[in-house]
């Protein structure tokens, strides 16, 4: 509908202009593979989402689509590369929040501007994390934790030096003014499988990653970052109706391509995109992996990056976290 509405709002002159656009973007893809790069390892929800992703553009488009994971400083490896490559449609980016938002704050030297670099292609879906501690921990809450922290002994793993579940953490730990050391991991998955043995006492994980434990007993599940109650767990509050009103993380997974990549091979993929989010089967399968689908345009996720450099900025000052 909303195609529509605009089409009937242009002039007749501009939609000739428009035509040789279109019929440029039924020539692409013409050779395959295209690429899809991720930030982190295997495993992950990033790399989930991405395969899921490719696997529904390989269809749509009757061409090769490949994941390619390039993990390490942070993300920016894969993004620097992404920025570098021809921009014609052959490499996309699978990117998270950290890698176009807060990893960019971080570091004095940027490789890569995050706003000029990219053509922002569309959101895939967006998650919030939980809280989950290890069975061994003595909390049932997130009030009982706080006091357990008071301690001095607790730390907490995230998925990396920069990621969002490092920048929950590490604002958790302002927030409710105990000392809590950060344990890295490269992506998800170790982060997760260290809190299970005992390790780390505490991580904000994707739900993926916690849930199934939590239903063994194995993690105690505290709280969710964002801004409502998950569905997949109605009965686990926010952090911010648990006593710190105002806190919200939330992540986002979404396709950027290098920037000058023609605007209607971005508006192709995006289109796929929003088809695929749209789609019972394909949706089924990222809700699984506890993704709330979005499916923007590129106006909206250009839009979405600029609000969200905007708000992290302070709070990036605030935590005092440094990447270099």
């Amino acid at each position: 509908m909303r195609i529509g509405i605009h089409a009937l709002g242009l002039a007749a002159g501009a939609l000739l202009a428009v035509v040789p656009l279109a019929a440029g973007a039924q020539t692409w893809p013409t050779r395959g593979p295209v690429k899809i790069v991720v930030p982190f390892p295997p495993g992950g929800n990033t790399d989930g989402i991405a395969r899921i992703t490719g696997d529904w553009l390989a269809r749509a488009l009757n061409q090769q689509f490949v994941v390619e994971n390039r993990a390490g400083a942070f993300g920016t490896i894969a993004a620097e590369s992404v920025a570098k490559s021809p921009a014609d449609g052959y490499t996309l980016f699978m990117t998270a929040h950290a890698q176009v938002v807060t990893v960019p704050l971080m570091i004095s030297k940027r490789t890569y501007d995050p706003q000029k670099d990219f053509a922002p292609v569309s959101i895939v879906g967006t998650n919030g994390f939980v809280m989950g501690v290890h069975s061994s921990v003595p909390a049932t809450n997130l009030r009982e934790f706080v006091e357990h922290a008071k301690s001095g002994k607790v730390n907490y793993a995230s998925g990396g030096s920069g990621s969002m579940s490092h920048l929950s953490g590490a604002l958790f730990a302002q927030r409710a003014g105990v000392p809590m050391q950060h344990v890295p991991f490269k992506g998800g998955g170790p982060a997760s499988q260290n809190l299970l043995a005992g390790q780390v006492h505490m991580y904000f994980g994707n739900y993926s990653e916690l849930i199934p434990h939590a239903e063994s007993g194995r993690v105690k599940l505290l709280a969710v970052s964002g801004d409502k109650r998950a569905p997949q767990l109605p009965n686990v509050p926010t952090v911010a109706e648990s006593g710190f009103p105002g806190f919200r993380t939330i992540t986002f997974n979404g396709l950027v391509a290098p920037a000058g990549t023609p605007a209607d091979i971005v508006e192709r993929v995006s289109s796929e995109v929003r088809k695929m989010v749209a789609d019972p089967a394909a949706s089924q399968k990222l809700v699984a992996i506890g993704v709330e689908l979005t499916g923007t345009t590129p106006q909206q996720f250009a839009d979405i990056i600029a609000s969200e450099l905007a708000l992290w900025t302070d709070i990036v000052k605030a935590t005092g976290i440094r990447l270099d």
